[in-house]
């Protein structure tokens, strides 16, 4: 029987800020909402903002267009700013701690491209 999973939550990217591959090196990159502060959005890759369906949580994955990535740690303030601001910033470190609270960290690994279109899905 196959593994049914839950879509916590779910978003496209609509637009791209012209630095917002900068942190790609770092191993992270920035979503923010439609109504990011004007110094902010050339850093960042624009979603709408939606409401989550459920709490999102340590061991669930972040889908990159179908790419899975496990998540690792969850900052306190992610589930609050996604879903009011859209924003919140995606670290692939691997840390089990979460060190920044609108941070979300994910297993140590390659991030695909990010294009206009490209799907987000946290699923359980």
């Amino acid at each position: 029987m196959p593994l049914i999973m839950k879509t916590i939550y779910e978003n496209k990217v609509k637009n791209i800020g012209p630095m917002a591959n900068a942190f790609l090196e770092e191993k992270m990159f920035i979503l923010f909402g439609t109504e990011a502060p004007q110094d902010l959005k050339d850093f960042c890759y624009n979603i709408d903002v939606v409401d989550a369906n459920g709490e999102i949580q340590v061991g669930q994955k972040l889908l990159i267009d179908n790419k899975e990535f496990e998540i690792t740690a969850v900052g306190n303030l992610v589930q609050r700013n996604l879903t009011t601001l859209g924003h919140i910033t995606l670290r692939f470190d691997g840390a089990t701690t979460p060190e920044l609270p609108g941070t979300l960290y994910l297993e140590n690994n390659e991030i695909p491209a990010i294009e206009l279109n490209t799907e987000l899905k946290i699923v359980s």
